[in-house]
């Protein structure tokens, strides 16, 4: 789709709404396990994962994924003691939501130092190779493209490769991505982002691609979503939603499908889908608010 085309449309629903959106670059954090967020996908093995109540159900073969993304959260960090050991649980040593300083929940005696910019597990080079021990990630709440009439809201965390860096036009990390809709005077939650793999590294890398922009009734759909718990959820950090975080089990509707193993606990139930047999691309899905806000952020 040309610029022209994908960045000429305005919506009215949005026109009315923009002053309501709020800064995207502050702080959110949660003080605890306030459950887990229901549906969730992730890009291990460099491959869209579906999960519902913290049981996988399906597996997407395409290298691509439509979303529109509701809400983006701050940047985080988080620093684990132990090596990570495939199929073992370990809880984070050290936490940040804001990327500056350690969270008021990380026990005093965990802290690795005042302020994130002095941790030695900030340096390059102290996590192995040129990667830094402590990482950066960043949460998205976003919503499939072709199922934007069922409000549902699934959670991405995205490592520091699908967040910074420089990218091309149609090959862009996040933050490229958010300066890039700035640019041209547009609100990520305006516009269809495509996620596509990075077939040029090995680990799991997302770039970021706008693909057109929300129909009205679309645009709406996505505004009713924009502060709902569900969202919230999806951004909010609290230590025990972390991946390699086992909270204590709690009872969950079944899946009609062979057990596998749950990755995170839930403390409500979403209407859960029948298991997927044969792999196959899932609708693609809507995008989220302004990103310039967590942009100027991205900058510090």
């Amino acid at each position: 789709m040309s610029e022209v085309s994908l960045f000429g449309k305005k919506s009215s629903a949005l026109s009315t709404s923009l002053a309501d959106i709020p800064d995207f670059s502050s702080t959110i954090t949660g003080g605890g396990d306030t459950g887990s967020t229901n549906r969730r996908i992730s890009i291990k093995g460099k491959e869209f994962r579906q999960f519902i109540n913290g049981k996988e159900y399906h597996v997407s073969e395409d290298r691509t994924m439509n979303v529109v993304v509701v809400r983006p959260a701050p940047i985080h960090r988080i620093f684990f003691a132990e090596n990570f050991s495939e199929g073992k649980t370990a809880k984070p040593t050290c936490w940040s939501s804001d990327s500056r300083t350690p969270d008021e929940s990380v026990p005093q005696d965990q802290k690795q130092a005042e302020r994130c910019m002095d941790c030695t597990q900030n340096i390059k080079g102290s996590g192995g190779g040129n990667g830094r021990a402590c990482k950066f990630k960043q949460r998205l709440a976003v919503m499939l493209e072709g199922d934007l009439h069922k409000k549902e809201i699934y959670q991405i965390e995205l490592p520091a490769t699908s967040v910074f860096g420089e990218g091309e036009k149609d090959k862009m990390p996040l933050q490229a991505y958010g300066k890039y809709l700035k640019a041209h005077n547009t609100n990520i939650i305006t516009v269809v982002t495509e996620m596509k793999f990075d077939s040029s590294v090995a680990t799991p890398k997302l770039n970021f691609k706008a693909i057109r922009p929300l129909e009205d009734e679309e645009q709406q759909t996505v505004l009713d979503m924009l502060d709902h718990p569900d969202t919230m959820r999806a951004v909010t950090l609290t230590v025990p939603q972390m991946d390699k975080v086992t909270p204590e089990p709690k009872e969950a509707p079944k899946i009609e499908a062979a057990p596998v193993k749950a990755e995170v606990a839930v403390e409500e139930s979403a209407e859960e889908p029948k298991k997927v047999v044969k792999k196959s691309a899932p609708a693609p899905s809507g995008e989220p608010a302004d990103l310039s806000a967590i942009v100027d952020n991205w900058d510090d």
